[in-house]
């Protein structure tokens, strides 16, 4: 069991601000380089209760690109972790950005079916708001059922998200 403590907050406007901030850094240095900046995650759907990290993934062409990206990501301090366990997401973590709300950043190529899932369920999300009700209801809970053990509350949203994910394959949006 992770002693990882579970915060999930209601919908919060700063975040889009905070996820603007984070990109005006990271475009300083990968201007040029990356195809786009994306905000996932729950934060980046208005209305959903989040744990308050903003989730990004910069999104590259294809592996070719990948080396001058982490290099230029090591200028302003992050460190790459690898994938994490999962293929064509690769990690980075940072430390000294106080100024910035705390964030997860991914590098993707544009074809990573992890690109994919998160863009999908992203859009899903911001355009069927009885979802986002139900959505932000199980996070809750979970944070409640789940305090000290993010693997629980991991596991009490995932038949949700799963569900989320046949509606979107199944074409039925």
């Amino acid at each position: 069991m992770s002693t990882k403590y579970v915060v999930v907050m209601p919908y919060d406007e700063a975040w889009k601000n905070d996820f603007e901030n984070i990109k005006a850094e990271l475009i300083q240095v990968l201007d040029g380089l990356v195809m786009s900046i994306e905000h996932v995650g729950s934060t980046s759907v208005p209305g959903l209760s989040a744990k308050p990290i903003i989730d990004i993934d910069v999104v590259i062409e294809g592996a070719g690109s990948f080396e001058k990206v982490k290099t230029a990501l090591e200028t302003i301090g992050y460190q790459h972790e690898g994938d994490l366990g999962i293929p064509g997401r690769e990690a980075f973590k940072y430390e000294g950005k106080d100024h910035l709300r705390k964030h997860h950043l991914y590098v993707c190529s544009k074809d990573a079916s992890e690109l994919k899932r998160h863009i999908s369920f992203r859009d899903y999300l911001r355009s069927h708001p009885e979802a986002v009700e139900e959505y932000s209801r199980v996070k809750e809970e979970g944070a409640r059922l789940y305090p000290n053990d993010i693997d629980g509350y991991i596991a009490h949203k995932s038949p949700f998200i799963e569900g989320i994910y046949q509606i979107i394959n199944s074409g039925e949006q």
